[in-house]
């Protein structure tokens, strides 16, 4: 599910067909982007440490700033070899493999560094502009803070997070990530940069719908993020759209945002960040994912007891200079940053008291 970014541009705006389920003010101008260096050969926890030092000088909240800074304790990953069915629907390890039936339709998949820290969906720092809007919102999680993070889509993100002390859990449905992130070390207490443990934990199913995962995702959590899942356009299109790419959370509205509203401290947080292509237009075929706005009107945030604080806030422009550090606008499938890009944002807030 979750945030995501992918590698190439049709990844960088879906998300796979296995889901299921701050202040008023404007927002300040961004910082222009240095020059991107030329295309570099390096990969992996290399290029993400490269890549946070120059978003560093584009932030301006201690939290998007601290969140950078941890970029150099992703640890180097050693190759490793899963195995998926044709249908990708099944992925498992190799012990996983010597207990299935039919180990025949199963296929390798390597793993190497690059992959782990980006699965379909890029670079970890792509969350950098929704912990921005957070950090401009006031958020600061300190160490002992909690955080949580529905359709997680890759971990990085959440190691670095945890890396500052914070208590991250990440939920997702894809069966790949239940497999790659199941090696021991993966997951557990996280060495802090300032002394600080922190931790990561990666649950897999659906929430809340499945009552497993919804009694492991136990508040109360200082924030809760969905980046690229809770679109409209998935959740309740307005246009016709193919049923298998659209997202069923298995759980009516109000019992969904139920759910996050009970998990979040008085205080917390809630962020809604989707970033899309431009918007369909009326003659073509319906493209789910382009629709980014909230799939809940502003009326069930304050039914099920939050405080709007930003509704569907057009964060575009930041986020083209965040692109383009990262390189989207380049390569085989660049992406199109001037012309066919919308991102917009929710952040809902649970009252204090």
């Amino acid at each position: 599910m979750s945030t995501r970014l992918g590698l190439s541009l049709a990844a960088i705006l879906t998300i796979p067909l296995v889901l299921p389920a701050c202040s008023g003010a404007a927002p300040p101008e961004p910082a222009r982007a240095p020059a991107p260096a030329p295309a570099a050969a390096s990969k992996g926890v290399a290029r993400i440490r490269a890549d946070a030092e120059k978003l560093a000088p584009l932030v301006r909240s201690d939290l998007a700033r601290r969140f950078l800074s941890a970029a150099p304790s992703l640890p180097s990953i050693a190759p490793r070899t899963l195995y998926r069915d044709a249908e990708k629907k099944r992925v498992v390890d190799a012990d996983g493999l010597s207990r299935v039936p039919d180990r025949d339709a199963f296929q390798p998949l390597p793993v190497d560094e690059e992959f782990y820290y980006s699965t379909r969906y890029g670079s970890p720092l792509a969350y950098t502009r929704a912990l921005e809007v957070l950090g401009e919102a006031g958020v600061t999680l300190p160490p002992g803070s909690r955080f949580f993070d529905f359709g997680y889509g890759a971990a990085g993100h959440l190691r670095m997070l945890a890396s500052l002390g914070v208590q991250a859990v990440g939920v997702d449905v894809d069966p790949l990530l239940a497999a790659l992130y199941g090696v021991p070390g993966d997951q557990g207490e996280i060495r802090g940069l300032s002394g600080a443990p922190g931790s990561l934990r990666l649950l897999h199913g659906s929430f809340p719908g499945d009552p497993a995962v919804r009694a492991a995702a136990v508040g109360p959590f200082d924030v809760i993020v969905s980046k690229n899942v809770l679109k409209k356009g998935y959740i309740h299109p307005d246009r016709p759209a193919d049923e298998r790419k659209l997202i069923r959370l298995g759980v009516d509205d109000a019992a969904f945002l139920g759910a996050v509203f009970e998990r979040l401290r008085p205080g917390g947080s809630f962020l809604i960040y989707n970033i899309c292509p431009a918007p369909t237009p009326a003659d073509k075929p319906f493209v789910p994912w382009s629709d980014g706005r909230s799939p809940f009107p502003r009326e069930a945030f304050t039914a099920a007891g939050f405080e709007v604080k930003t509704f569907d806030r057009d964060d575009t422009e930041a986020i083209r200079t965040i692109g383009h550090v990262l390189g989207w606008d380049r390569g085989e499938d660049a992406m199109d940053l001037q012309n066919d890009l919308s991102v917009l944002y929710t952040l809902a807030v649970r009252p204090p008291g």
